[in-house]
């Protein structure tokens, strides 16, 4: 009997030992795992918080872009820059006649400020029904529309203009 024993003890021997090395193995590999998608947690709370951060600087920044383009602060900046408001345009059709006659623009004069009891009474000057002035060149050669082919899209010492934004 001891020898049957001593037998099944060596049989049971390579079993134990695999399920002790399957329990480890499976262990370690849930263990990784969890680090894994531990690392891409932190990665994923990482890229929101940056996400966050951009979205808020796109925000302000198109804040600018909208207080830039309010037709008061383009007046007063092309105002600053020199710029006059033009006369009636000049359009070039497509077989290149031309309908109108160029004209300079010339700055307007300037008129003594009234006094304070005289704006009281004098009605408030209304906007043209024409929408906002063009600019002509001060050379006084019609400007190509800004959409045509080869246009100069650029102001005073080459800085380039904005384009315009639809529906604005």
């Amino acid at each position: 009997m001891r020898g049957a024993s001593g037998s099944g003890q060596a049989a049971r021997t390579p079993f134990v030992l695999l399920v002790v090395a399957l329990l480890a193995g499976g262990l370690i590999s849930l263990l990784l795992l969890n680090s894994a998608l531990n690392q891409g947690s932190f990665q994923l709370a990482r890229l929101k918080k940056e996400t966050t951060a951009l979205t808020d600087e796109e925000q302000a920044l198109q804040r600018d872009v909208d207080a830039y383009s309010q037709p008061d602060a383009l007046q007063r900046r092309a105002q600053e820059l020199g710029m006059v408001p033009g006369g009636s345009p000049v359009f070039i059709g497509p077989d290149g006649q031309v309908s109108g006659s160029a004209v300079a623009a010339e700055a307007p004069v300037a008129a003594p400020s009234p006094s304070p009891s005289a704006s009281a009474s004098a009605p408030a000057a209304l906007p043209s029904p024409a929408g906002p002035p063009a600019v002509v060149p001060p050379s006084g050669a019609a400007a190509p529309p800004a959409n045509a082919p080869g246009a100069d899209r650029s102001g005073p010492g080459g800085a380039p203009l904005p384009s315009p934004a639809p529906g604005r």
